[in-house]
């Protein structure tokens, strides 16, 4: 024990006496695990993120569109997708008839990028203008803050009324109750029935805050009929999921006139399969930061590789005395592999420390969700040290096999 002790003296004692060249040295391993922890501080930060907003969505829900959900991966014939028959509120009220394993569905049909106005206020056209059917606050996970959700007899009638996300509310009625008021949009009124309560965004990109919702009917008339909705199905319980989606690919199947043999002209997709399609993704973005790493890591070795030859050769009258007061090859060997792995280890103690400020800086200024986890800092600090003993090896064993005597004629 005390022959390590005084081994890592020595190695932090170099480290010391020579600072600059020490930090240039490590700038490939700095990097390498900067890079390792940053971007598994994003990942992870995004798997709970997503997780948590998925939960945002409705408990047993799932969602039935023409298009694929979230971030596809592989390639995808999309004109093929573009084909498709639109879904329809017919289809809907088809699930809801037809499906004894659904409590109820509900449709939506949405237009981005809208301004949303008042006699005296508006908003960044950026909002989003969401046309709901009655069931919608069901199974989306909607919760009213104030006022109250859109009625079937005003979606029936197509009646100007509006329920308005949070940001849009404070935006266009600031320290005012928008309740009762009236908005604009494409230059029709609205009067405002509920504002929904804060949920922020999902998966960090829609802003679930930033809508106005309206009555199907009159989203229809609003953006025009010829467009195809999004299903939502709740499922009467957890066990009963499974169960209904099936229930509801065959009842599409045959409405839509799919040929036995032919794939879905659909998508079915749950809070499960969106959450497959994220890991798929950060399983891509994972190997691709450790490639990087590798690489960062492969240059910080050589780096280490070729400061240790200059100790050995620098201090190869030190290593001649020591051999000729008694020290073993062992303890020679021992020492210079342990300023290597030490000398990597400050490299990939301030790789972390790198990575831990970039993903607060992230957070802070970009808004990003980011946590580090436990074991990328523990894979960091393994793979800094590895490295270290693997390019320090050589110049350890080449100091080791000095003979005292030469080694003592040195200058």
């Amino acid at each position: 024990m005390q022959a390590f002790l005084d081994n890592l003296s020595l190695a932090f004692g170099t480290f010391a006496a020579h600072p600059l060249r020490s930090l240039l040295t490590l700038l490939g391993i700095v990097i390498g695990v900067a890079t390792v922890v940053t971007m598994m501080a994003l990942i992870e930060g995004l798997r709970v993120k997503v997780n948590r907003d998925l939960s945002q969505l409705g408990a047993n829900v799932f969602r039935v569109d023409k298009w694929p959900a979230g971030i596809q991966i592989g390639k995808r014939d999309w004109q093929k997708i573009s084909r498709r028959p639109n879904l329809t509120l017919a289809d809907r009220k088809a699930i809801v008839d037809h499906c004894p394993s659904a409590t109820t569905a509900s449709a939506s049909a949405a237009n981005h990028a809208q301004r949303v106005s008042t006699s005296s206020a508006e908003t960044q056209p950026n909002v989003f203008v969401v046309g709901v059917t009655p069931e919608y606050s069901e199974t989306a996970g909607i919760t009213i803050a104030s006022g109250r959700f859109l009625g079937e007899a005003e979606d029936v009638d197509a009646r100007p009324v509006a329920v308005l996300g949070p940001d849009v509310a404070d935006r266009l009625f600031p320290g005012a109750n928008p309740l009762g008021q009236e908005v604009r949009v494409r230059n029709r009124p609205f009067a405002v029935v509920g504002v929904l309560e804060r949920r922020g965004k999902i998966l960090g990109l829609f802003n679930l805050d930033n809508m106005v919702m309206l009555p199907m009917q009159s989203f229809l008339s609003l953006y025009g009929k010829k467009r195809s909705v999004s299903i939502n199905v709740q499922a009467v319980d957890a066990d009963s999921l499974e169960k209904a989606q099936e229930e509801v690919r065959r009842l599409m199947r045959r409405r839509r006139e799919v040929p036995a043999l032919e794939e879905d002209d659909f998508e079915i997709a749950t809070n499960e399969s969106m959450t497959k399609t994220l890991n798929e993704l950060s399983q891509v973005i994972t190997a691709a930061t450790f490639g990087v790493c590798v690489l960062s890591l492969l240059v910080g070795g050589i780096g280490i590789l070729n400061i240790m030859l200059v100790a050995v050769a620098e201090r190869t009258r030190e290593i001649g005395i020591r051999k000729a007061l008694g020290a073993r090859k062992r303890r020679v060997l021992a020492q210079f592999t342990t300023e290597a792995v030490v000398l990597s280890l400050v490299g990939g103690a301030i790789g972390i420390a790198l990575g831990f400020g970039l993903a607060f800086l992230g957070r802070w200024t970009l808004g990003l969700y980011t946590a580090v986890p436990a074991w990328a800092v523990a894979l960091s600090l393994a793979m800094s040290s590895g490295v270290g003993l693997l390019f320090g090896i050589y110049p350890a064993a080449r100091a080791a096999r000095l003979d005292p005597v030469e080694a003592m004629r040195a200058e």
